[in-house]
């Protein structure tokens, strides 16, 4: 190889280095979740008549962050409809979500509750405690030892009883999937039993309540456990919207979830 051709190599080598450097420095524009720090585990615990599916544009929106989310379909309800049956009670739904983290084996998770949901992940953080990092609740029922779903429902929310179940006046047999479809009257009827509240209610928790625009907070119907949660010293946090945010805004409430503390 003559002088001029090792000259020609030396300089395509400094090409190739040059544009090494350049790629190696240049900024990422990926959303990777190393870049954009640690991310949570979700749980998140649907309300009466109501399934997992009703959360999938939340699942998307969190998993398109780089969260992991889980959200389960409460035993008769949903695509478990099949397993529909007046047996069910409330400690049937606590249970169906202390086995989803026992079963995938989840630790320090954020345990997510709306309307409904709110009996269940109280009974859930009173059974697992250790297992969650903290606690959601969007609009939902905030009870205390030996209350009922039945004892604290607000006064808005109607239903039929027929044959052993809670029909909401909203339910049809002509609506495709998804829909909401009849509970159990055991779910809505038996009191909760807590005996670890000394250190489920030590765990960081968050309570949104959600009003309509132009309505004074005072007067939704979910005020109550507002204040419940308020007098706990937990996070509290007024968001407008309808009851069924995780429809009408799931952007926002996303952001919500995100950053509470």
């Amino acid at each position: 190889m003559n002088a001029k051709q090792l000259a020609r190599l030396a300089l395509v080598f400094a090409c190739l280095i040059a544009f090494a450097g350049c790629k190696t420095n240049a900024p990422s524009t990926s959303r990777s979740s190393a870049a954009s720090g640690p991310k949570d585990t979700y749980v998140l615990v649907h309300g009466a008549w109501g399934g997992g599916w009703d959360w999938k544009h939340v699942d998307d929106l969190l998993t398109a962050d780089g969260n992991t989310v889980y959200r389960p379909t409460l035993t008769g309800q949903g695509e478990h409809v099949n397993l529909s049956s007046t047996n069910i009670d409330l400690d049937t739904h606590i249970q169906d979500i202390v086995n989803v983290i026992l079963w995938e084996n989840l630790h320090g998770i954020v345990l997510v509750g709306h309307s409904y949901g709110g009996m269940i992940i109280t009974g859930v953080a009173d059974r697992v405690p250790d297992r969650i990092k903290r606690l959601v609740y969007i609009d939902a029922l905030l009870p205390i030892n030996g209350e009922s779903e039945k004892d604290i429902r607000p006064p808005a929310i109607k239903h039929f009883d027929k044959d052993g179940f809670a029909i909401p006046t909203w339910v049809t047999n002509n609506t495709p999937p998804p829909h909401d479809v009849p509970q159990s009257d055991k779910t809505f009827n038996e009191p909760i039993t807590l005996t670890n509240q000394a250190v489920a209610q030590k765990l960081p928790t968050t309570y949104i309540l959600t009003v309509d625009k132009g309505r004074p907070a005072e007067r939704d119907d979910f005020y109550p456990f507002y204040v419940r949660a308020k007098a706990r010293g937990w996070t509290t946090e007024i968001m407008e919207g309808d009851h069924n945010v995780q429809r009408s805004h799931p952007v926002e409430l996303v952001k919500r979830l995100e950053a509470a503390p």
